[in-house]
């Protein structure tokens, strides 16, 4: 995909999502990245079919693609729920403004403890739980209030980059403590999701219960960037936001099925 992808206008979301392809593969999408040849699977279509949908979605900039750093033959697709949900809502504020009236902030919500049965377990795995995992742990169990038990590990633990832990003090989140831990430490323990935020660790990626749900983001390491101290500490914050950014959405989502 090499041309240009052109924002999505309100006229034509509905047209894109409408196709039952398309509405498929987005859904897929939703929950974790996959490549080309899982899509096939999920969808049950031939490969040029389900290649030339991606392509629509991503020329109307829906979905996104990244080079696997695991296997540099495979392509990794991801859908960008921002600018997915913006392009919903200015689809809704052209039917009728009632459509896109805001929800109320359900992270922000004092009575989220008494909507949720059981407190929500979390592991965030990638390979060294020196950068990723950790600030997705410290990102998760500080917007969960409590109702989240969020937790890291690595397949090959290094131990904490201290440019993740300047990362998190600028968000304001403790990360005192942490260490790096291996996968095994974990594998008598409950999930109620195992998410990968490195694709070498999902395709590593131990075997959990059929009653964990598994989810992959697939996430640049952080550590092998390049250039001075400040230029290395800003890929660790941009790296950050976009966990928090992918976190938020996550917990959005669980605390409105749970709480249904």
């Amino acid at each position: 995909m090499t041309t240009m992808a052109t924002p999505c206008v309100p006229a034509d979301l509905l047209k894109m999502l409408g196709h039952e392809v398309r509405w498929q593969l987005v859904a897929a999408l939703v929950g974790s990245d996959q490549r080309v040849n899982e899509l096939i699977e999920r969808v049950e279509r031939p490969m040029n079919v389900v290649s030339y949908h991606l392509r629509q979605l991503w020329q109307h900039g829906l979905v996104h693609e990244r080079r696997s750093s695991a296997d540099g033959r495979d392509v990794y697709y991801s859908v960008d729920l921002d600018a997915l949900r913006r392009c919903f809502m200015a689809t809704g504020d052209a039917l009728h403004p009632a459509l896109t009236e805001k929800d109320d902030d359900l992270l922000a919500a004092t009575t989220v403890g008494d909507a949720l049965p059981a407190a929500v377990r979390m592991l965030f795995l990638c390979t060294h739980n020196s950068a990723r995992s950790q600030m997705a742990e410290a990102i998760a169990n500080h917007l969960g209030q409590g109702w989240v038990q969020a937790h890291s590990a690595g397949t090959a633990p290094s131990g904490v980059n201290p440019h993740a832990i300047r990362a998190m003090q600028g968000m304001g989140i403790p990360m005192e403590g942490a260490r790096s831990q291996h996968v095994d430490e974990f594998g008598d323990q409950p999930f109620d999701y195992v998410i990968t935020v490195c694709d070498s660790a999902r395709e590593s990626c131990p075997f959990f219960p059929a009653t964990t749900e598994m989810i992959h983001w697939s996430f640049p390491d952080p550590s092998a960037a390049s250039g001075s101290d400040a230029e290395k500490q800003a890929v660790f914050d941009a790296t950050a936001a976009q966990l928090e950014t992918r976190i938020r959405q996550l917990l959005l989502r669980l605390l409105r099925e749970r709480s249904d």
